[in-house]
């Protein structure tokens, strides 16, 4: 018969695979993809290097584990940000201002989804989450034409448009060491001017 693991060590090897996607997550975020060795995770986990093969087959493997699970969360949040109270028009503006706040409050985690070099494991998961955010949009951005909020015009290049437009304009900031941009706007004008464009590239009026 074969041997079955009790509930006991089920729940403990869950237990240790769930510390592990969260200490990786703070190495990430604090050195990028390519310096998150499974030793520096283990470590960081109080494990054996080798234990964390027990759990993931490979470092790709809990790299995309770690994106999934941070990426899902900012989706998720941005999700009800569009799906909540207010105007189509009023809640872009307001997930796009939370979705860009989040990232610079969390500059290193943040530089790493949407831009830190990766294995490809990683760059697959990218693009996926990519069409999720341009998924939620394209939603948003068809309500606000059918309301007469928005003009009419293709809703998925829309969505395209400005998923990349966020990421690009985040980068620089994100990958700095200060609290506000490089050219010295604060995080709160850097958020304005974003919210600004990203309401005109869907043919808003001006507030």
């Amino acid at each position: 018969m074969a041997y079955r693991k009790t509930p006991a060590e089920l729940q403990r090897l869950e237990a240790t695979r769930e510390r592990l996607v969260a200490r990786a997550t703070e190495v990430v975020a604090e050195v990028g993809w390519a310096q998150a060795s499974v030793t520096a995770v283990a470590d960081s986990a109080g494990i054996a290097a080798g234990s964390v093969y027990q759990h993931f087959p490979s470092k790709a493997a809990l790299a995309a584990e770690v994106f999934r699970r941070a990426a899902g969360r900012e989706v998720a949040v941005l999700d009800e940000v569009l799906h909540g109270p207010g105007t189509p028009v009023e809640r872009i503006g307001r997930g796009i201002e939370v979705f860009a706040r989040r990232a610079l409050e969390n500059r290193g985690l943040a530089y790493a989804l949407l831009a830190a070099p990766a294995e490809p494991a990683v760059g697959a998961e990218r693009l996926e989450f990519r069409r999720r955010y341009r998924a939620l949009f394209a939603e948003v951005v068809r309500e606000g034409m059918a309301t007469g909020l928005l003009p009419d015009q293709d809703g998925e290049i829309t969505a395209a448009a400005l998923t990349g437009a966020i990421g690009e304009v985040l980068v620089d900031p994100l990958g700095g060491p200060g609290a506000d941009t490089a050219d010295g706007r604060t995080t709160d004008e850097l958020l304005a001017e974003l919210t600004a464009m990203a309401l005109r590239c869907a043919g808003a009026p001006p507030a």
